[in-house]
């Protein structure tokens, strides 16, 4: 027998509207008009001209035949026109395919294809990637290329520049909503423990929540001013596009990420938040003295990763930053656990905030579940900081599932929660912290890297018999690519070799930083050791 509740009392128009961040920039550009949205070098938009500038791309995407459910590729690097696909693309009805600007054209073209892109947007500088991955494409997307001024030279590839593929479009288009908030809005491919990598599908009700859970968790007040050091074809820049724009604040776009130009933009824009891996940080640390700038102020900066070492937050903080540490994964539209502060903490000495920071933290008020369990049974572990389980998640900002390949998604989902992959403990406090990866992935300046992957070019290697690759400790990009090397009988091949192999055949950030030869630690079935490994590259001088 139902409630006397749901009598009449259904959905309709008035009381109920598809959740999603579409709606973040019509409300910028109507109560804020002139402020401004987006600089990039001399370029200036205020949200009325960005608001137009999205539904100009909306309206060309659908007038060359591009709607509900198509994709579109975007590859460029932080300039307005990236900001501008998180909204015109979805618009239009389409879903939004940022990609990673350091893969390969191998991996760039597998992702084209698996997404089935109908326009490829392309900045000049990655014409030769671009182009290479194009020459092996069975059916070529429309390309519009990126112009940028900023840009080094490039060769232009596409039909036409993007600013004149606006002028085709109409600055007053309306904006198609969702017809469901589980409609998907975007694609982002991740490494997975495959070579080839996974397409995770994220839905407009899961940007919507997460760029919400972002402005609550930071505190960000409405307005702020934020730098694009993180990359925004992250995990769609972990929503901040969607956030920033909710807060009618400023997107400083900045194509390079190097510590004068950071501190530069700090300086010169009065930026207030930025984002980044601890290799952003180990930038700013390092750099010389000369760029360093006394901001008078503390800036807001969001890292995620390997957890910064001690040293670094407190360096971080002497320099006039306040350090937020998140963790996430793209399964889950990129930070979804922020180490939640108390103010009791602020008069713990140095040593041991950094230590409390460091944790991976509590859920996101959007992530409705966070548990460290049994793998298996899914019966969470003690919270006593040391006793090992993985770590589960469930709610809205969890992906809708791998984009054909439901055997992953599956997996992924077994039990009724994202199994993470990672290892990590439970402190009393309900506060995670993650310990290792039971997928062996390397994290190395933020990127993921497949260690299947990398090990799959060096077996091409004429001269290797056996190879492994694990993670080794780094300073500056927190882990690299170590590999382990048996070579074939009477075969010879130096570490440079070896490296100059793998440039050759895998994107720049995926080459192993070490080679060391020898036979591999095996057990008794022949599999290889990996944490044999892990800690011979932990000794490693």
């Amino acid at each position: 027998m139902g409630s006397a509740y749901d009598t009449g009392l259904d959905r309709n128009p008035a009381n109920y509207v598809p959740l999603s961040p579409l709606g973040f920039i019509a409300r910028a550009a109507a109560i804020y008009p002139e402020r401004l949205a987006v600089a990039h070098g001399t370029r200036r938009y205020s949200w009325t001209q960005s608001f137009e500038r999205c539904r100009r791309l909306a309206s060309a995407l659908q007038r060359r035949g591009i709607g509900k459910g198509d994709t579109v590729a975007v590859m460029a690097a932080n300039t307005p026109e990236a900001f501008e696909a998180h909204f015109g693309v979805a618009m239009a009805g389409a879903v939004l395919n940022a990609l990673n600007i350091r893969l390969d054209a191998a991996t760039i073209a597998f992702i084209l294809a698996h997404g089935e892109a109908k326009v490829l947007i392309t900045d000049r500088e990655f014409a030769p990637v671009i182009e290479k991955a194009l020459a092996t494409a069975k059916k070529r997307p429309l390309v519009i290329d990126i112009d940028d001024a900023l840009a080094p030279p490039g060769k232009l590839l596409g039909e036409m520049d993007y600013e004149a593929f606006l002028a085709s479009g109409d600055p007053a288009f309306a904006a198609r909503e969702p017809d469901d908030e589980w409609d998907a809005i975007a694609l982002n491919y991740t490494s997975g423990t495959t070579g080839n990598p996974k397409g995770v599908v994220y839905h407009h009700r899961g940007a919507y929540l997460n760029a919400l859970g972002n402005a609550m968790v930071w505190n960000m007040p409405t307005r702020p001013v934020y730098l694009w050091t993180l990359p925004m074809f992250h995990c769609n820049g972990w929503c901040f596009p969607w956030t920033v724009t909710a807060l009618a604040g400023t997107h400083v776009c900045l194509r390079r990420v190097e510590a004068g130009a950071i501190y530069t933009a700090i300086a010169e824009h009065g930026v207030t938040h930025l984002c980044g891996a601890p290799i952003v940080m180990n930038l700013l640390l390092n750099a010389p003295s000369q760029p360093k700038r006394d901001f008078g102020r503390r800036v807001a900066m969001m890292t995620a990763g390997a957890a910064p070492p001690a040293a670094v937050i407190e360096g971080m903080e002497k320099l006039g930053f306040a350090i937020t540490h998140v963790y996430g994964l793209t399964e889950v539209y990129g930070p979804s656990v922020v180490c939640a502060w108390h103010d009791a903490w602020d008069a713990l000495p140095a040593p041991e905030r950094a230590r409390l920071k460091a944790r991976q933290g509590v859920n996101y008020p959007v992530l409705e579940g966070l548990m460290v369990a049994d793998p298996h049974s899914l019966a969470p572990r003690a919270r006593d900081g040391a006793t090992m389980g993985e770590v589960f998640m469930r709610g809205n900002i969890v992906m809708k599932g791998y984009l054909k390949n439901p055997k992953a998604t599956e997996e992924a989902f077994a039990g009724g929660w994202f199994h993470t992959g990672d290892l990590g403990v439970a402190h009393a406090d309900g506060y995670v912290e993650i310990k290792d990866r039971s997928k062996d992935i390397i994290i190395s300046g933020g990127e993921n890297i497949s260690t299947i992957e990398v090990e799959g070019v060096l077996y091409r290697h004429p001269a290797v018999m056996e190879a492994a690759v694990v993670a080794r400790p780094d300073e500056k990009w927190g882990e690299t690519p170590c590999a382990f090397v048996t070579l074939k009988a009477d075969a010879q091949a130096s570490a440079d070799d070896i490296i100059a192999f793998c440039r050759a055949n895998m994107a720049g950030y995926k080459v192993p930083k070490t080679v060391v030869f020898g036979p591999l630690p095996k057990t008794s079935t022949g599999k290889i050791q990996k944490f044999v490994l892990r800690e011979q590259a932990r000794g490693l001088k």
